[in-house]
């Protein structure tokens, strides 16, 4: 499980992230964003704006972006509510990066399901090219972080890496999505089993089969 924390409230890091401000594209999803929700429940689109926040972090750092106190308190200021309060949405979700992180940060599920299914030797596979749990590579490029149940137990091992998860791993498989993106190039995100689509069974499925291409009434058949 990852060691959640956050960054130290530095002189540092007043200097680089006190004049965050939205920049206009930002500004207008921020507006809109809050715009959602009834007249005197604003504070509602705290998370939609901590994720906008985390973005444009990420833009300005070539990374996938994190949340520096000063940020929060700017949210916290936007939105017209206690800091602490920002801070407690940021900390309980795992979306929300704390710390710094790279350019792509590694996230493999450990539970049980993937587990069972190879996690540990997905994790080795992470470890052999330079990374630990917890820290980010020299290079910038790499964070790697463990963490609970994605939910994808159905095509066990996975990893998220950014926004997008990678399924039905193997080593070797999880060395390709990597380099593919180490060398700016777009993997095939989800499952990586060939032949197989989504999380249907393994082989293909074996029930409803009328379904797959085209829907089908059943009921008349039962």
């Amino acid at each position: 499980m990852a060691d959640r924390h956050l960054e130290p409230d530095t002189p540092e890091l007043r200097a680089r992230w006190s004049g965050f401000a939205w920049t206009k594209e930002n500004a207008a999803k921020a507006a809109e964003y809050v715009a959602r929700y009834p007249e005197g429940r604003q504070r509602s689109a705290v998370m939609p704006l901590l994720d906008l926040a985390q973005r444009q972090v990420g833009a300005e750092t070539g990374t996938q972006g994190w949340l520096p106190l000063p940020v929060m308190e700017y949210v916290a200021k936007y939105l017209d509510m206690p800091v602490i309060r920002v801070v407690e949405v940021a900390t309980f979700y795992f979306m929300y990066n704390l710390v710094p992180v790279g350019k792509f940060h590694v996230q493999v599920c450990g539970t049980t399901p993937c587990m069972l299914r190879g996690s540990d030797a997905i994790m080795a596979a992470c470890k052999k090219r330079g990374m630990a749990k917890g820290h980010t590579t020299e290079d910038g490029l790499w964070t790697l972080t463990e963490v609970e149940c994605m939910g994808n137990c159905a095509s066990a091992p996975m990893v998220q890496i950014n926004d997008d998860n990678y399924e039905d791993l193997t080593p070797e498989r999880l060395d390709a999505v990597l380099d593919a993106l180490a060398a700016g190039k777009t993997p095939k995100t989800g499952t990586q089993e060939p032949g197989r689509h989504t999380v249907e069974p393994v082989g293909g499925p074996t029930t409803l089969k009328e379904m797959v291409k085209a829907n089908h009434d059943y009921r008349k058949e039962w």
